[in-house]
């Protein structure tokens, strides 16, 4: 076995939590998560915000899986509570039609939207893709996604001295993944680790920093700031 098949087999499988209010799709996304190729297993799942959000499981989940309509509920109410209890990445697993409310999973913090009659390798890839810190969204989703972040309300001149002074508070390696992660929002990061020549948990823990220091929730809201300060064209 060479090197890289034995780092595939060492990783650790991708930790799932299902958020679905329909027994018979928990029940099928379970058996399709833990029989795929790429190593993965359900950790818990949930019917409601409130058993979600309770979950003893919730804080160790690499992915959340989340459909929008939860009974008499919408999923996406539970994302605030969901982002202070896990660093699990988001993805929307839905049967609705409505852009609006997609737009305002990925606005809420969702790394990407898949629809219920998609392929079952497609949910697959998504899941594998949304862990590895890439998202996942249509080419026509992400652009009314940054058309709604991009045209809200700014407050000038102070918000550019803000931005500004945030801006002053990166390093120079900082300011490098900024430019290379905001140019390639869909690319996985171990590609984009790679080429820039540490690991993909160094480039983690850089964005994390990167983040806060910024104040955006992920890779979306970074390429916005970034293309909007001009991080993106240095």
């Amino acid at each position: 076995m060479n090197t890289t098949q034995s780092a595939a087999t060492a990783r650790p499988p991708i930790r799932v939590f299902l958020v679905e209010d329909h027994a018979i799709t928990v029940w099928g996304l379970q058996r399709l998560i833990e029989s795929g190729p790429c190593a993965m297993t359900v950790v818990g799942t949930a019917d409601s915000r409130a058993s979600l959000v309770n979950h003893p499981e919730l804080p160790s989940a690499d992915v959340l899986v989340l459909d929008l309509d939860l009974g008499d509920e919408d999923g996406l109410d539970a994302m605030p509570e969901v982002q202070r209890r896990s660093a699990a990445r988001v993805l929307v697993l839905t049967a609705s039609d409505d852009t609006d409310r997609h737009c305002r999973a990925v606005e809420r913090g969702a790394r990407g939207v898949l629809h219920k009659s998609e392929a079952p390798q497609n949910i697959l890839e998504a899941i594998e893709r949304v862990c590895s810190g890439a998202v996942w969204l249509s080419p026509q989703l992400v652009g009314q996604a940054l058309g709604r972040l991009t045209s809200q309300p700014r407050g000038d001149h102070a918000l550019n001295k803000s931005a500004q002074s945030r801006i002053s508070s990166l390093t120079a390696r900082e300011r490098e993944i900024v430019k290379m992660s905001s140019q390639r929002p869909g690319e996985k990061l171990l590609r984009i680790a790679t080429d820039l020549d540490m690991s993909e948990n160094t480039l983690r823990n850089h964005l994390t920093t990167i983040y806060s220091k910024l104040g955006v929730r992920g890779r979306l809201e970074l390429h916005v700031f970034a293309t909007e300060q001009g991080l993106a064209a240095e």
